[in-house]
């Protein structure tokens, strides 16, 4: 055996010496490979004789020249790359009109011709790098280029904002703005007129995360989403439908904090807690929390908690229940009226806010297999900013008459439930004919009170209406969510105005939307 060992240590000796001279000599780079091949397969003789392993002077050279297939490497630590493309296609029902259209009554011009417009869409560009520089510690950065774009419609519900859920008055024409103003001014409009972006949104995540020190535990610090809900969380890649429920829109946000989190018994038992800054408020009318200052000493706390009390079990399948809460306070330094009676500060009312949340999926196992249900509902409580929600009566006072000044905290509630059932998981998967098997066919039920108005007699108290929307979904799986494509259908129902006895009555808006999504992830 030593002998055997010592002949081939002089031959890869000599290989060497060889490898190097041809490198010297400027070898071509088929001479290169076959060397390399030649002293890979030595190797595995010599590991295989229990020998140590041993890597070239060619292997080392090689490893420094560009590519192709040249290996990554970093200063310190391990990098991982990952992303995520994702390019629509929709068509929506044309109505030029938009929901709070009433020229006859009120003279109020509510245009929806920036928002009915069929066209190609680059929905996200996510691009992920984490970094393990340390056994315990690990520091993430997302960026996504096309969070920057904000002349897109909600796909699910077009009177929506396309960074949110809710409809205000985004899309009311100019003279609800300024009285010089010309007509097609209003924010949505203005934005496809001109081609215009949003506050800076590119940075998403940004945190270190440690880990693996204090058992069943783990601590973040930095920019990312507050433990809220349970399709908000979830990554963009993994979702059901093209685009998230109106619940799970208001829950993909991030903010600034620091959190922890627990885990128990082979993550059936889950749990967060944090404190975050809370910028703006909850509807989303005060600006993103993410990439800005926070506007108050106030700091928001987060909790959420889940349980599995079935997880991967043949027979039953999986179950997880899940609550979340977020609350504290919100506004400083500001008078009574912040518009009608500014003073010199940040002019946002101070008041305390909360949203709850809970949810509840089921994936069925033995014969259902294949067959999974998802619901979520969740509650808010906050104001909006001032001069956000659109005042038909111009009972208001200050500079804009026909926009609410002096908004009252109020709350909205709303759910969705789903419905799926996946060909490739099944029990028929193995006998299902090869085109049928990618396949997953899918049905969504969503509703949310997201139209708001002034009340018609005291236009501090915001009145709450509810749109429907039911989505019927096909995903074709190419490989898994890493290369799909999904088409959703969504039958949106608006409100007419005339719930809770209230004396108004919307445009029957036409708003139902086709949509295709092709993706990769990797």
């Amino acid at each position: 055996m030593l002998r055997m060992r010592t002949c081939v240590a002089s031959l890869l000796a000599m290989l060497l010496v060889v490898a190097t001279a041809v490198t010297a000599a400027d070898a071509t780079q088929a001479e290169i490979d076959a060397l390399k091949k030649d002293i890979e397969d030595l190797r595995k003789k010599l590991n295989t004789s229990g020998a140590p392993a041993m890597k070239s002077s060619v292997d080392k050279a090689l490893d420094s020249k560009y590519g192709p297939n040249a290996t990554v490497t970093t200063k310190a630590g391990k990098l991982t790359i990952s992303g995520l493309v994702q390019v629509w296609y929709y068509s929506i029902q044309n109505d030029n009109e938009g929901l709070f259209n009433d020229a006859a009554v009120n003279g109020i011009a509510d245009t929806n011709e920036a928002s009915d417009n069929d066209s190609f869409r680059i929905r996200r560009t996510e691009l992920k790098f984490t970094m393990d520089i340390h056994e315990n510690v690990t520091a993430v950065v997302m960026i996504d280029p096309a969070r920057e774009a904000s002349s897109f419609p909600l796909i699910t519900d077009n009177q929506g904002t396309s960074g949110g859920v809710f409809k205000r008055r985004n899309n009311i024409a100019s003279e609800f703005d300024d009285a010089n103003d010309v007509p097609g001014s209003a924010t949505v409009v203005s934005a496809v007129q001109q081609g215009s972006g949003a506050v800076p949104r590119l940075l998403q995540d940004a945190y270190i995360n440690y880990h693996g020190v204090v058992p069943h535990h783990d601590f973040t610090i930095g920019q990312f989403k507050p433990p809220f809900g349970e399709e908000g969380l979830r990554s963009s890649a993994q979702l059901d439908f093209v685009e998230r429920s109106f619940i799970g829109i208001l829950g993909d946000k991030r903010d600034l904090g620091v959190q922890v989190h627990g885990t128990w018994w082979d993550d059936r038992f889950q749990y967060w807690f944090g404190a975050f800054n809370g910028a703006g408020n909850l509807y989303g009318s005060g600006g993103d929390s993410q990439n800005r200052a926070d506007d108050n000493d106030e700091k928001d706390l987060a909790l959420r908690a889940i349980v599995r009390p079935l997880w991967k079990d043949e027979t039953w399948g999986s179950i997880e229940l899940g609550w979340s809460s977020q609350f504290g306070h919100k506004g400083e330094s500001s008078s009574e009226d912040p518009v009608d009676s500014p003073i010199n500060g940040l002019n946002r009312n101070r008041n305390w806010a909360a949203r709850h949340g809970a949810w509840l999926s089921y994936f069925a196992g033995g014969p259902v297999k294949g067959l999974w249900l998802r619901g979520e509902w969740a509650w808010i409580k906050d104001r909006n900013a001032p001069n956000q929600v659109l005042d038909v009566l111009g009972a208001s006072t200050g500079d804009d008459g026909f926009a609410q000044t002096n908004g009252g905290v109020f709350d909205s509630h709303g759910f969705y439930g789903s419905i799926g059932y996946k060909i490739s998981d099944s029990i028929w998967c193995d006998s299902a004919p090869g085109w049928l098997k990618p396949f997953e066919f899918a049905f969504r039920y969503d509703q949310f009170e997201n139209v708001q108005l002034a009340d018609l007699v005291n236009p501090e108290h915001t009145d709450n209406f509810t749109t429907r929307v039911c989505t019927v979904g096909v995903n074709y799986y190419i490989k898994g969510h890493n290369a799909k494509i999904m088409a959703n259908y969504n039958f949106v129902d608006h409100p007419d105005g005339e719930a809770d006895g209230d004396n108004r009555e919307f445009h029957d808006t036409q708003s139902d939307s086709f949509v295709v999504s092709f993706q990769v992830a990797f």
